[in-house]
């Protein structure tokens, strides 16, 4: 195993998502002001950058309404933070068959054409944006990113300025993350986000952490999450092996065993006291913006 030996390590907060639902815990963000809220309640205990999605306030539903995405980054900024924002580019990307006929969509599919998905990243102009690299089967539909819209998206995101985050699930997205580099339409370094714990996707275990590592091209900033009741071992397994981490709602919603957490801030107090018990330090926003050659806040 190749002990992690930098200096500091970025925790990123995923607040709400778009898939765990209002039902499922009562404090989940919903509202600008709450999904602000949790972002900002996320810093003060150690989170670097926050992943944000926005729902629509009166369903709890997944959203892409601009306005909310300029309600709540406006929030978090007015709050005088200097948290990395890192916005969502989709609410899935799931196409969901009809039974009938496979070859229409049914209710539930949320595909998007590739600029629908960013225009509030060329609006807004955060810091960081996901750029799914996946494409795969999930629960009762199949994501779908193929390698064009990819790269409509990311020469998009490129002009605008912004970060990049690669969000992988198996081995054939980062091959296809080698691809778009090698092409020019991504530039180096690039930043991945493992994801493990999906089904049929990466396992969340260490020798697939190791193995993802691996693939991963010389020079990669790199983090990895696990979901569900894999968020943990993972943060300690990221860490170990050289990577950032992430916690939040959006992948868990537990403590431990039968403890919900009331929370987004107690996930990463739980994840900041995970890294500093095996000897690391956390990297505050201004560092892991020098990490990650962002730009400063008032600069």
């Amino acid at each position: 195993m190749c002990l992690n030996t930098s200096a500091k390590t970025i925790l990123t907060v995923a607040v709400t998502g778009n898939i765990t639902r209002p039902d499922q815990h009562p404090n989940l963000p919903i509202t600008p002001e709450q999904i602000a809220n949790a972002a900002l309640e996320s810093e003060k205990v150690g989170a670097s950058i926050a992943h944000i999605h926005v729902r629509d306030p009166k369903t709890g539903a997944g959203s892409m309404d601009i306005g909310l995405y300029r309600e709540v980054m406006g929030r978090i900024r007015d709050a005088g933070s200097k948290l990395i924002i890192n916005l969502t580019t989709g609410p899935g990307q799931r196409f969901v068959p009809r039974d009938d006929d496979p070859s229409i969509a049914a209710p539930g599919t949320t595909l998007m054409a590739p600029m629908k998905r960013v225009e509030h990243i060329l609006e807004l102009r955060p810091d960081i944006c996901s750029l799914d690299l996946n494409t795969m089967y999930s629960g009762s539909s199949v994501v779908i990113n193929t390698p064009r819209n990819v790269r409509i998206m990311a020469e998009a995101i490129r002009s605008a300025g912004v970060l990049p985050e690669l969000e992988v699930f198996d081995s054939g997205d980062i091959h296809l993350g080698h691809d778009l580099l090698q092409e020019g339409v991504l530039a180096s370094p690039p930043l991945f986000q493992i994801v493990l714990g999906v089904k049929y996707g990466f396992a969340a275990t260490v020798n697939t952490l190791c193995y993802a590592r691996s693939l991963l091209p010389s020079g990669s900033r790199w983090a990895a999450f696990g979901v569900g009741r894999f968020e943990f071992p993972i943060v300690a397994q990221s860490y170990l092996l050289g990577g950032h981490i992430r916690v939040g709602m959006e992948d868990n919603l537990y403590l431990g065993r039968g403890e919900k957490t009331p929370n987004n801030a107690a996930l990463v107090e739980r994840a900041v006291a995970i890294v500093k018990a095996i000897g690391g330090e956390i990297a505050t926003p201004d560092e892991a913006r020098q990490i990650l050659g962002l730009r400063m806040i008032g600069s």
